[in-house]
């Protein structure tokens, strides 16, 4: 088997781990788990790291649990966070849980026979029995409040970080998630749980609880919060997270994230979220420093994880429509073959002008439909000049001449007109 720890350390997903653990996966086949809390309908980049650790854990030869967290998803954790967040019903956790198995399922061998098949467990399913009366007898009392307050999550919340301090509702997640790592280490022999920094509390809480029940030893592992070169929060962006789900951030949208990430977060980025050799990494940093314009990392980081999260098919429809688009090369034909539904995608967010059909059948000139019609320039004057000095683009193709007839062939889609007004300045017009 190849050693866990080492993968991880060279690849910089150790934040801290406690004494013994890389012991204990150097002698044994290990079964580990980590917990995804089911508050949306998808995971987003922010998992990555997490879901990573998985994935590598069962490439070295360890069996991984995905925990969902139905019971705990009902609750909030106040690890990381100011305020508490809202609780959700029954119904919407079913559909969550449901929606993030199939996400998980495309980094994680679920569905062979091998000895380390990676299993996905529901805490509700432990949970949704026990009295409250129950666990304050059996479980709360192993547990004194002066240790749940010493934690670093509950200290910051009840220092004044959270302007409505800290629910009993959230306090008791520390030790939820406790019962969790009791539960499968008794049920699943389950001896590591694994998740952020942001858990080492909960994760720490869960190992003093199976030792002081059972008498056993279990351990704890976790990665390091990932942020961006600048120190600005991962994975947001203004227009709020990077999901997995296709029908929340579209594989264009998802590549082009990791296409344009710093030099800097590249080189840690290829490490991380890829399953890229060491070797491999420092001869592809290598060449990156060598000829940094060329984004080699950047580009190998963009087509590894969109094929790794979405399919070879996304990653070389968003390669191609990128080359299309901001490439030199292409042309008006090249843009008419991509599919609609990604070109709205790619110009999600870019000013967009709507016109009549029937103006097409007129003889309308460029400079007045870019004025008159789809105002992109303030004056005709000022479409003239800059079209005469080659700085207007129509799908694609330089138009020097202001009086060229727009017609309908002129149609992407018989409905786009894509419009580039100097270098940078996209518009769409679109007929109705």
């Amino acid at each position: 088997m190849t050693n866990f720890v080492e993968e991880l350390t060279w690849r910089g997903m150790i934040h801290q781990m406690m004494p013994g653990t890389d012991e204990l996966l150097s002698k044994e086949q290990v079964t580990a788990y980590v917990g995804f809390d089911p508050t949306a309908d998808s995971l987003h980049i922010g998992h990555l790291c997490s879901i990573m650790i998985l994935r590598h854990f069962q490439r070295c030869g360890h069996k991984p649990l995905a925990l969902i967290g139905g019971a705990t998803g009902m609750i909030g954790d106040p690890s990381g966070k100011s305020q508490e967040r809202n609780l959700l019903n029954e119904e919407t956790l079913k559909h969550n849980v449901e929606c993030i198995r199939k996400q998980l399922s495309k980094f994680l061998d679920f569905d062979s026979d091998a000895p380390n098949r990676a299993e996905l467990v529901n805490n509700y399913d432990w949970m949704k029995d026990i009295s409250f009366l129950d666990f304050s007898r059996d479980i709360g009392k192993h547990i004194t409040v002066n240790y749940m307050m010493a934690k670093d999550s509950v200290k910051k919340r009840l220092n004044g970080e959270a302007r409505d301090g800290l629910s009993f509702t959230e306090f008791t997640y520390q030790l939820l998630q406790g019962y969790d790592f009791l539960y499968l280490n008794e049920h699943k022999n389950c001896k590591l749980q694994m998740g952020g920094a942001d858990q080492w509390g909960n994760i720490t809480t869960g190992s003093e609880l199976i030792r002081r029940i059972n008498g056993t030893e279990c351990y704890a592992l976790t990665c390091p919060l990932i942020t961006k070169s600048d120190g600005t929060k991962f994975g947001k962006t203004e227009g709020g997270n990077i999901w997995l789900n296709p029908e929340y951030t579209s594989p264009y949208k998802f590549y082009q994230f990791w296409l344009n990430v710093s030099d800097e977060d590249a080189k840690r980025y290829i490490r991380i979220f890829t399953n890229i050799g060491k070797e491999e990494c420092e001869s592809l940093t290598a060449e990156h420093d060598a000829a940094p314009h060329l984004r080699l990392l950047q580009k190998r980081l963009a087509k590894d994880v969109t094929c790794m999260v979405h399919s070879e098919a996304d990653y070389e429809a968003a390669a191609s429509a990128s080359e299309i688009l901001f490439g030199n090369s292409a042309s008006s034909e090249d843009l008419k073959g991509i599919d609609e539904s990604l070109l709205l995608s790619v110009f999600e967010g870019v000013p967009q002008f709507r016109f009549q059909r029937s103006v097409l059948e007129g003889e309308v000139k460029a400079s007045d439909f870019l004025t008159d019609i789809c105002p992109v320039f303030f004056s005709k004057s000022e479409a003239r000049k800059m079209m005469q000095g080659g700085g207007v683009s129509i799908n694609k193709e330089k138009t020097y001449d202001h009086s060229r007839i727009m017609t309908k062939a002129d149609l992407v889609d018989d409905r786009y007109i894509v419009l580039q007004r100097g270098k940078k300045n996209y518009y769409l017009l679109i007929a109705e």
